[in-house]
Order: C-alpha cells, then structure tokens, then sequence
C-alpha cells in the first residue's frame, strides 16, 4: 500500500486525486510532531503537497499535528506513504526527482537548479536518513552554515530551500 486514507488530513486526497503543483515536500519518519505540524500549515499556505513517510516518532493524528497546524491542517494536501519503499517506488513510478537536504552534502541549496518535478526530503529530526536513503537521491543539497554548528530546525530548513525551490520553479505563482 502506497498511500494511507486512515486520518481527516490525508482522506480528503487519495492515490491519484491531488491537483498537480510544482516542487512536494517529503517528510522521513519525522520525530517531532510540532514540526511535522507546521511544515503541513506551510504546505497548505503555500499550495504544497506534503508526503509523509512511516512510521513516525509519534502518534500520527490531528490531535497531535494541532498545535503546530492549528485550523490549517483542514487545507493541507497530505499523501500518507506507508514506508520509504513505498514512497521512492511511488516517485520513482511518477518519474520524480529527490532532492535530499542533508548537512552531509557538499553542494549548496543556493548552487542547484530546481525543477517542477523535484520532491524535496527532509529526514528525521534526531537522525537524518539511513545512508541507504541517502543514496537513492538523485541530488543531495545542504544548507550553508557557520562551521561548528550542526543543523538548522528541520522544518526552517525545509521552508528555506522549499521557498527558494518555488521561487525557481514559478511555485508562487497564483499565490496572494
């Protein structure tokens, strides 16, 4: 199974019924529910499918994603994935380029080209992905950091290189 309708914010959006729109939003097992919440309000702020990856470090519910999502999680584009096979055989099916954000990568966000059909992926708050993920991407990006420090919040990281990744792609566009 590819795709999970069990939860309010991923039944309104089955296998095969979202509106196409440029540059998704993968989320790896994500370990912190606020983030996850609140990459989910960004994603329905900003016309953004997000894919969410099993398991999760926490029970995966509304209740859980509303402090962070508040009322958005009701226009938020949700494709649930019951695990990272499932999700890259979907991608790769789709013929979807992954576009990792890892703090083990060499070239910039700021240095790449990104395109309509890019999904980029974050990985788990406590430990990124397993290296085997890592080298199913098609591209892996960091973010440039001062030297000595290890990482950016997970979902500030990913609206940054997801806003500069619309901002290429024309994603804005249509927004007010």
């Amino acid at each position: 199974m590819q795709s999970r309708a069990k939860h309010p914010i991923s039944a309104r959006f089955p296998l095969g019924k979202e509106t196409p729109v440029p540059v998704e939003l993968a989320l790896y097992q994500p370990d912190i529910a606020q983030n996850a919440g609140t990459l989910m309000r960004l994603g329905a702020c900003w016309d953004t499918t997000i894919h969410l990856i099993h398991p999760t470090g926490f029970a995966f519910s509304p209740k859980a994603l509303a402090r962070a999502g508040m009322d958005y999680l009701d226009h938020a584009m949700v494709r649930e994935h019951d695990s990272w096979s499932a999700f890259d055989a979907w991608r790769r099916g789709e013929k979807r380029r992954l576009v990792l954000l890892t703090t083990k990568a060499e070239r910039s966000a700021y240095e790449v080209e990104f395109c309509d059909s890019d999904i980029l992926m974050v990985g788990r708050e406590s430990a990124g992905v397993p290296e085997t993920v890592a080298a199913a991407a098609d591209l892996c990006i960091r973010i440039p950091m001062r030297p000595g420090l290890r990482s950016i919040n997970v979902a500030l990281a990913a609206t940054l290189i997801l806003g500069e990744a619309k901002r290429q792609t024309g994603g804005f566009t249509g927004l007010a």
